[in-house]
């Protein structure tokens, strides 16, 4: 476990050799917890751009100058038809993510909500979703139409937070998290690694998450994207990105960690180590404005590796069809 200050940072001054041993340990507690199982998840960006807000890692923001595809909100049938690629690829966890402050227009918000109803009953799938900072009312009204999952980052740690976002606060994040909790939902808490933040702020933002006792921390490394605040920020060193998912390992032990963005540009040809560094979940599929790594590929990594998908589906109605994993799935993270 690494409860204290001097654990974290004796963690990140571990040579590779020694750090290598660790990896012994934390291999060990992801088995211990969830055996040889990894689950998938695969994202949709059902609405794209124009966000208000100034985060310096994202090219949705209107401060950035990033080249990237815009839209307003997907319709149903386009929504529907990447969750079922979601559930051909193997994946267990499909979300609905849109650009923006939050959810605010009564539109949206009934287009969204009919959207979960309607996936419930088409794709074998747990649905998840981002939507920015919402209100819990709303939350209340896609638990009842059967959203298993609010997804939202605390982005980094709460002192460095002000040097990445000003146009919204930590306090708002956290209080969004809570709401999501409160209106009965699991909930899945993260951040993003590398946009500059030191080993003990990344302590700092472990204990953040761990005072909300989420059931799933994604972990993203920042890729730096030209036109946006970070452009010339480098990559996270792979061993370095490896420690950050140990050092959670150690800090959640029970926990399902999520390799989320970043991970192809920053872990390379170390991707398959995410799993002995404690991970037992993936992102499959692209991502929101970049591309991602086909589902058929990390199936394949999986097998190599001899570890197992784990496919824990929604309960069925009626009217959902069970598909089986396709050797040749949709890119379902793309509109």
């Amino acid at each position: 476990m690494l409860d204290s200050k001097s654990a974290w940072a004796e963690h990140f001054r571990l040579n590779r050799s020694e750090f290598y041993a660790r990896l012994g340990e934390t291999e060990r507690l992801r088995e211990r917890h969830f055996g040889r199982k990894v689950s998938f998840c695969v994202i949709i960006n059902a609405k794209s751009g124009h966000c208000s807000e100034d985060c310096a890692f994202c090219s949705q923001s209107l401060k950035s100058r990033a080249n990237i595809p815009t839209y307003p909100l997907l319709p149903r049938e386009k929504l529907l038809e990447a969750a079922r690629a979601a559930a051909a690829a193997g994946a267990a966890r499909f979300s609905l993510v849109t650009s923006g402050r939050g959810i605010a227009s009564s539109r949206e918000k009934k287009a969204l909500v009919t959207a979960v109803a309607a996936i419930r009953e088409a794709a074998p799938v747990k649905i998840c979703a981002s939507l920015g900072i919402v209100d819990r009312p709303f939350l209340v009204d896609l638990k009842a139409a059967g959203l298993h999952r609010f997804h939202h980052n605390l982005e980094t740690a709460p002192s460095f937070f002000p040097e990445i976002c000003t146009t919204h606060s930590f306090a708002a994040r956290l209080a969004t998290v809570e709401a999501a909790k409160d209106a009965g939902l699991s909930v899945c808490v993260g951040g993003i690694l590398g946009m500059g933040e030191s080993v003990e702020q990344r302590r700092e933002l472990a204990k953040a998450i761990k005072e909300l006792d989420p059931d799933a921390i994604p972990l993203n490394f920042l890729h730096p994207l030209p036109g946006t605040r970070l452009a010339e920020r480098p990559l996270l060193e792979p061993l370095e990105a490896l420690k950050i998912i140990a050092a959670f390992r150690l800090s959640f032990p029970d926990k399902t960690i999520i390799i989320c963005g970043g991970r192809q540009p920053t872990l390379r040809s170390l991707t398959p180590l995410v799993f002995a560094a404690g991970a037992n979940a993936l992102m499959t599929g692209d991502y929101l404005t970049t591309k991602g790594r086909l589902p058929e590929d990390d199936r394949r990594m999986l097998a190599d590796l001899g570890l197992e998908l784990e496919v824990d589906r929604e309960e069925r109605t009626s009217g959902a069809q069970t598909l089986a994993p396709s050797p040749d799935p949709l890119r379902a993270g793309q509109p």
